[in-house]
């Protein structure tokens, strides 16, 4: 009797992939207009996880209550203040914007004066390469202020036409990470059970995966808000006007590694150096240095822990491909992708190991 060639197993289970292959792709397509508000409910449901596990075990395992319970939690403690912080610094951006126009701020009389503050031997070296011409950095400058603030105004006008979407994309993130929270113990189980590797290789990989992302949430982004609360605060006493908006663009900064904040804080410490105003320019520089640098030292370890981290030119790679890539979520994205490539490879070497030790031909007991 002839075997029917559709009934080959080999071919049934190539189909069975195709297909997989088919809908995992067609599912990804419908699901991508909300990539940052599911990724961000997976991150947010990781890292309160086990607040979520006190929950449940005081509702004596009434899920729904404990999810409820944990939503409620990170709305409060995370979601509102993000708001108004966000609601402020859109303020001061506008406001900075309109003193750009109407030329209360000027950037270029800024830099004129730090230029005269210089040494004339430097004045020199500087006007060999035509940076001493005054007029014509000022022209730059405030063409450069212009193009800038008029970036910002379309940036901001641009958030406001797709307030919709991010109303939509914010309500779905608070669904899915209901369900994260109330099913997230079966879909990683799921998960185990359905990705085609060792156990002990998918243990590890979701391991490593919840490891770096509650490093990345907990850690940096933390230590990155706390480094821009207290530049906002210097900024504030020194009378730098907009400091909410320099305090957020110094915790932008402070989450690349070998940058960090000192690229904001720096450059107006010179300031106030080059216009005589040294007891600020003192003053900002140790705080900078020694309030704002320090706590990265002491809060990182404590929040992430020694054995999550990578080496900081790493980071700095994936979390700028990252933020290439994926915009705002790459900060978090980009160093889970980097982790899970150290990771898959490292297992790859000790697969590799384990099957090269037999063929060697160790000598057995006894032999020789």
């Amino acid at each position: 009797m002839t075997p029917n060639p559709l009934k080959d197993p080999e071919l049934e289970f190539k189909s069975l992939l195709a297909l997989v292959a088919l809908a995992t792709l067609l599912f990804a397509l419908i699901i991508w207009p909300f990539f940052g508000a599911v990724c961000w409910a997976v991150f947010i449901a990781i890292v309160f996880w086990p607040l979520h596990q006190r929950f449940l075990h005081g509702s004596r395992g009434r899920r729904n209550t404990a999810s409820f319970a944990s939503l409620l939690v990170v709305v409060i403690i995370v979601i509102l203040p993000m708001s108004l912080l966000a609601t402020t610094i859109v303020e001061e951006a506008s406001l900075m914007v309109q003193k750009m126009r109407s030329g209360e701020i000027n950037v270029a009389i800024y830099f004129q004066k730090a230029l005269e503050a210089l040494p004339e031997w430097l004045r020199g070296i500087l006007q060999r390469f035509g940076v001493g011409e005054l007029a014509s950095i000022q022209q730059k400058l405030l063409a450069s202020a212009g193009e800038s603030s008029q970036a910002i105004t379309t940036r901001v006008f641009s958030i406001g036409q797709n307030t919709l979407d991010f109303t939509v994309s914010f309500f779905v993130m608070l669904y899915v990470l209901f369900f994260m929270f109330r099913d997230g113990d079966k879909l990683a189980g799921a998960i185990e059970r359905t990705i085609p590797l060792r156990r002990e290789h998918t243990q590890r990989l979701l391991h490593q995966f919840a490891t770096v992302v509650r490093a990345t949430v907990k850690g940096n982004i933390v230590v990155a808000l706390i480094q821009g609360a207290l530049g906002s605060v210097a900024f504030a006493v020194l009378g730098v006007s907009g400091a909410v908006l320099w305090g957020a663009v110094m915790a932008l900064l402070s989450l690349l590694p070998a940058v960090g904040a000192i690229l904001v804080w720096g450059p107006v410490a010179l300031y106030f150096f080059f216009t005589g105003e040294l007891i600020k320019g003192v003053g900002l520089t140790i705080w900078g240095a020694v309030v704002i640098g320090l706590v990265d030292n002491f809060l990182r370890p404590i929040l992430v822990g020694k054995d999550t981290r990578m080496p900081d030119y790493l980071i700095l790679v994936a979390t700028l491909g990252g933020l290439v890539v994926f915009g705002l979520n790459g900060f978090v994205i980009g160093p889970v992708i980097a982790a899970v490539f150290l990771v898959s490879w490292d297992m790859l070497a000790s697969a590799r190991q384990q099957t090269v030790a037999p063929e060697g031909g160790s000598p057995a007991p006894g032999d020789g």
